[in-house]
């Protein structure tokens, strides 16, 4: 085995074998294969693609470049996964929800990744939250609590931390075939029996195109099923924020209204639509219409509250949390509203500049080391199709200084149109798997 025949198999559409990537990805991971290798080969992929069968063959050689979870009998394991959006913060609401109605649900997270916000950033609003969480702790809140969010170890596939930093370097983030085979080691090396996928499309997705949504999603779905974890995905749409909100600690505010206060809303419809699928993939139902009822009789009854309480507390923040998040989550500064320019329905919100607009408001990181506010962002952001008068709020600003305030409160305004006439899409674009 060497690396420079492995890369030139894959520049000239040859097709590498387990054997090859397996060695490849030891490679990555005990530093075997150079940074300079490890950019050929992601451009060589990035190029000229990889078969379905090497796909599978790259995602289960990069799990398996570390640990790999296992669970033993007992109650499913499943997980959901976001390709990442705005308002997008329904782990934290499903997590609890899933492991109510009997499910195991050792979820590993990501932090903040360019405009999108991270699972981990928004639980570690919380006061006292720590996700750096040791396998022996992880696998305790799976016994006890059935849910835990955690970041990954060092231990889990870390041929993919290392070839993801250098892709990041090289111009190749955008091939299908290594975000496939990033996202899925990890999920993977979990021990998952059973994923849900939600793929985002629209402004604030990273897939802003029907077409390249489709293709992801049948990228990840067949791979995870020829890895033999059941897997779907739904196309969901990210032309405007899932929550009325965009910021790591306003986002929590939302998911601690729909777990204490439960309403129809765009977030709750979204998390029973994923959690309902996710079941009926793991065989805990037949039909998604029955796994949805089961689900918002858990959150109605208060027991996805209690669950979400025990989580926080085995993270270290504080007990019962949901009897008083609103004295506990952080608040900014500055607090005040983005009147309305002018008159007419909300025709369109650019979610990538709103999310950017957190991110140099200090809710996300423009690099690596950079310490987060989780106070800051936007909250009551109108949604689409709404009617507007002039001077009327569009959102609530939440800034640490009155210059950070001006700034953020006109690239917002940026990212809106006002017109006659507004074309709302719909929630669920498509269903793959």
């Amino acid at each position: 085995m060497d690396a420079r025949a492995i890369i030139e198999k894959v520049r000239d559409n040859g097709e590498p074998t387990q054997a090859e990537l397996n060695w490849f990805a030891k490679g990555l991971a005990n530093g075997a294969v150079t940074d300079a290798q490890a950019g050929a080969f992601a451009m060589a992929v990035c190029l000229k693609g990889l078969s379905e069968e090497a796909r599978v063959a790259l995602t289960l050689a990069m799990r398996d470049s570390g640990d790999v979870l296992n669970w033993g009998d007992g109650a499913p394991v499943i997980d959901k996964h976001s390709t990442g959006g705005i308002g997008d913060c329904v782990s934290l609401l499903l997590a609890p929800m899933l492991a109510t109605v009997g499910a195991r649900v050792p979820m590993i997270s990501g932090r903040g990744l360019g405009h999108t916000g991270g699972t981990l950033d928004k639980l570690e609003a919380i006061p006292g939250v720590s996700t750096d969480v040791d396998e022996a702790g992880f696998r305790r809140m799976i016994d006890q609590t059935g849910a835990a969010i955690v970041s990954a170890s060092s231990r889990i596939a870390p041929a993919d931390k290392r070839l993801y930093a250098i892709r990041d370097v090289t111009g190749t983030v955008e091939s299908v075939d290594l975000i496939t085979a990033s996202i899925l080691s990890k999920k993977l090396a979990a021990g998952l029996q059973s994923l849900i996928l939600d793929v985002k499309v629209g402004s604030g997705a990273f897939m802003t195109t029907g077409e390249d949504a489709k293709r992801l999603a049948q990228s990840l779905v067949r791979t995870a099923n020829g890895a033999g974890c059941k897997t779907a995905a739904l196309i969901t749409d990210m032309n405007q924020p899932l929550a009325p909100a965009a910021g790591n600690a306003l986002e929590v505010a939302e998911v601690m209204e729909a777990l204490t206060a439960p309403k129809n809303c765009r977030l709750v419809d979204l998390t029973l639509a994923l959690g309902a699928e996710l079941m009926v993939l793991a065989g805990m139902d037949t039909a998604p219409e029955v796994a949805a009822v089961k689900l918002r009789d858990a959150l109605e009854s208060g027991a996805a509250a209690k669950a979400f309480d025990a989580m926080v507390a085995a993270l270290g923040g504080p007990s019962a949390f949901s009897e008083n998040w609103r004295q506990r989550l952080p608040e900014a500064n500055v607090i005040r509203e983005i009147p309305a320019p002018s008159a007419g329905k909300l025709a369109a919100l650019d979610g990538h500049e709103i999310g950017l607009a957190v991110v140099r408001m200090g809710g996300g990181r423009l690099k690596e080391g950079d310490r987060i506010d989780p106070s800051v962002g936007f909250s009551e952001i109108l949604s689409l199709g709404q009617d507007v008068a002039q001077g009327q709020p569009l959102a609530r600003l939440h800034a640490a200084s009155e210059k950070a305030a001006l700034q953020a409160e006109r690239a917002f305004l940026e990212a809106v149109t006002i017109a006659e006439t507004a074309e709302v899409p719909p929630l669920l674009h498509d269903r793959v798997g």
